[in-house]
């Protein structure tokens, strides 16, 4: 999400061999005033713990422990780690006296510097933040040593420091950072001409394998996530939403719902009618005997198949220009040898292992939240607005989040907004707004649904010579505040991503889209319009591989000559993943290579095809670049964790509609993968000098076209629709 700003500040690709110079410390010209907020640049200062308070970023205690200041939520996509890993290589700090914690709802020091507001998304958390959080570890260090030297009245050349202790060899003095921190704290911040990065040869932490992760406690309880949240007096409370979008509330009888033990409340609020508990076991049973009449004048009562229909009718006409190279439509007119695909991809559910949650009090002096907050200045805005206070009476707690993948970075503040107008009539006590599994199914928001059409054509040599895309969907940024600057002339950037960017050398291509307005709540969804257009254009280049005649690996390399790092994943996959070589029989590969967030990569799927007519996926070949690799072990976790995802709607997923209403409820019908489908995942990190980009998403997209197309080498027959049909259950 908010990935196209990201996008535009990291597509400076000219500069980015010398930024990373730069950054490495190639340059004596980096700067805390450049890279930290204005609030970092001040003298550092002693708590009352007598803790360093070094920067906006760094804390160290008298015990000699450093806390990393995150400003990116955790949600399992390691953060906690990445950012720490940052810090630590610079402060040379031993990893064991580490820890991270969130940082606090406060823009002006955290905000993401793609965006300009404290929020993560677009897998910008790292690649927006590898200098940042860098500067910050020296700058922090370079206090330490000055106090040492001060102390012991010798040069700060001849101090080393290495594990969190600074030592002076000729002397055998040494010290902890907890020992210095007090001193440390009269030091000023150094001199921006003063504070130099350390080389990449030097490296101790970055870039290395085996690195334990940050967000502890995940396995023994002890982490804490909204739904862990206790507050004093605190009531639990569940929502009875419309069945139907758009339908509102005509009258409601609570008369049973208040004789049930449990239940202190019910209370309508804009989104339905709020149940009011001690426990969320008590909330759901008053929910449940809630008897309610919906009005339903406003609401959609069409179905899913009905939208599609629509969908595919809209796609043969000529829809508004997103890209325009030569001349397709002439190019098309003359050809006679045209092929074409049409794709369909449905409505899909973020199916997040926590469903949406949030603690909220209300008082006089404004709003405190608890939630794992995924875009704080924009939940901060929301909540300020609908309360008539200002957003810095707004304080959000962020907690680890099970899971999001865009769901917590409603652009309308939905459940976030909806626990607050409960929590401002319980009378000052706090409130945890509970949804259940039903309702992050049913009352969420979804990614759109999209119909694409392609027709291509092909030169004496096999290559395409023309290609035109359209696509037909909702508009995710509609009605938001993003939409005044990132939909251009009807243009929604992210209807289009991977397709009006299409890195294959074809000399007629042209790229349309048709937005279609429906009253479907729509949101991102993990890595965004690249879900459906690199399974789209992944495919169709195997279909056209295959009429050429020619082996799918060298029909894309023959197409990406001026794209190095294209060319760079696709090979190495292929090369892990044995390409060209015998399989044993009824086994079959297939290959995709997709760029997403400026990351590449590339991915062989393997499937078995079984004699009953089912299928199987046995094996992934992974291949990714994404500069320099910070935590590898992280960067693997996520190319699994993206393929794993990816594998959902792959073979399984998908939400539609009848009558107005959500068919799908639970992981009964709303399936994804579980064990039995998860195949082999091999990943391998290309070694890069680019600077680092990120990994939370780019993994996602190129799993569901290298299955379809290891299917069509088995079939000879490529699906064009999503889920995939004939998965072994």
């Amino acid at each position: 999400m908010l990935h196209r700003i990201q996008s535009r500040a990291s597509n400076l690709k000219t500069s980015r061999r010398g930024f990373l110079k730069l950054a490495a410390g190639a340059s004596a010209g980096l700067s805390l005033a450049l890279h930290l907020p204005a609030q970092a640049q001040r003298s550092a200062a002693l708590s009352s713990q007598g803790e360093l308070d070094a920067n906006a970023f760094v804390r160290i205690s008298p015990d000699n422990t450093v806390t990393v200041v995150i400003k990116h939520l955790e949600m399992g996509q390691g953060t906690f780690t990445g950012l720490a890993t940052l810090v630590a290589e610079e402060l040379d700090a031993d990893w064991a006296q580490i820890r991270s914690e969130h940082a606090p709802a406060d823009s002006a020091r955290y905000k993401n510097l793609h965006w300009g507001s404290q929020g993560t998304g677009g897998s910008s958390a790292i690649a927006n933040a590898f200098t940042q959080m860098r500067i910050a570890g020296a700058g922090a260090r370079a206090m330490l040593v000055g106090a040492a030297a001060q102390q012991w009245q010798v040069p700060v050349k001849h101090l080393e420091v290495s594990k969190g202790v600074i030592r002076h060899a000729a002397s055998g003095r040494s010290a902890t950072f907890g020992e210095l921190a007090g001193a440390a704290a009269q030091q000023p911040v150094p001199a921006q001409d003063s504070l130099k990065l350390k080389d990449p040869a030097q490296f101790i932490y970055i870039g290395k394998a085996g690195v334990p992760r940050k967000d502890v406690g995940k396995t023994d309880g002890s982490a804490i996530f909204t739904q862990d949240i206790k507050r004093p007096e605190m009531q639990v409370a569940m929502v009875a939403h419309p069945p139907r979008f758009g339908a509102r509330v005509a009258s409601f009888d609570d008369s049973a719902t208040r004789t049930i033990k449990g239940v202190i409340n019910v209370v309508q609020i804009p989104t339905g009618i709020a149940v009011l508990a001690r426990d969320t076991w008590s909330a759901k049973q008053g929910r449940d005997a809630l008897k309610i009449t919906w009005d339903n004048h406003q609401a959609f009562q069409g179905s899913s198949r009905e939208i599609l229909a629509d969908y595919h009718q809209r796609v043969s006409q000529p829809g508004t220009r997103a890209r325009n190279d030569g001349d397709a439509v002439t190019a098309l007119a003359r050809t006679d040898q045209r092929i074409e695909a049409t794709f369909e991809f449905p409505y899909l559910a973020h199916a997040t292992m926590e469903p949406m949650n949030c603690v909220a009090q209300v008082s006089e002096a404004g709003c405190e939240i608890w939630n794992g907050d995924q875009v704080q200045t924009m939940d901060q805005g929301a909540i300020a607005a609908i309360l008539g206070i200002k957003p810095e009476q707004v304080t959000i707690n962020t907690v680890f989040a099970g899971g999001s993948f865009g769901r917590r970075a409603n652009p309308k503040s939905d459940y976030v907004l909806e626990a607050v107008e409960i929590a401002r009539r319980a009378e000052g006590k706090p409130v945890k707004l509970v949804w259940s599994r039903e309702d992050d199914t049913r009352a969420g928001y979804f990614r759109p649904a999209y119909v694409h059409k392609i027709s291509a054509a092909l030169g004496e040599d096999g290559l395409p010579t023309v290609w035109q895309q359209r696509i037909v969907g909702q508009s995710i940024l509609a009605g938001t505040a993003f939409e005044s600057f990132l939909v251009k002339n009807g243009i929604d950037a992210t209807s289009v991503e991977g397709a009006s960017n299409l890195a294959y050398q074809i000399p007629n291509l042209q790229v349309e889209l048709h937005t279609v307005n429906q009253p479907i709540p729509v949101q991102w969804w993990r890595s965004v319009g690249h879900t459906h257009t690199g399974f789209s254009t992944e495919v169709m280049i195997d279909k056209l591989a295959h009429a050429a005649g020619k082996d799918p690996v060298e029909y894309r390399l023959a197409l990406l000559q001026q794209h190095p790092r294209h060319r760079g994943v696709l090979q190495l996959a292929a090369e892990k993943a044995g390409w060209g070589k015998p399989l044993p029989q009824g086994r079959f590969r297939g290959v995709a290579v997709h760029e997403s967030f400026n990351t590449f990569v590339a991915q062989v799927a393997e499937v078995a095809r079984h004699n009953d007519g089912t299928f199987s996926v046995e094996k992934v070949t992974c291949a990714v670049d994404c500069g320099v690799a910070v935590n590898p072990d992280v960067i693997r976790a996520q190319m699994e964790g993206g393929i794993g995802y990816g594998l959902s709607p792959a073979l399984l997923s998908e939400v539609t509609l009848e009558d107005g209403q959500v068919v799908q409820s639970n992981f009964h019908d709303y399936q994804v993968i579980r064990i039995n489908h998860s195949p082999q995942i091999d990943v391998h990190i290309v070694p890069s000098a680019e600077a680092p980009t990120g990994v939370g998403e780019p993994g996602t997209p190129p799993i569901a076209p290298a299955i379809a197309n290891a299917l069509a080498a088995a079939t000879g027959e490529w699906q064009t629709r999503l889920p995939l049909k004939g998965i072994r259950v």
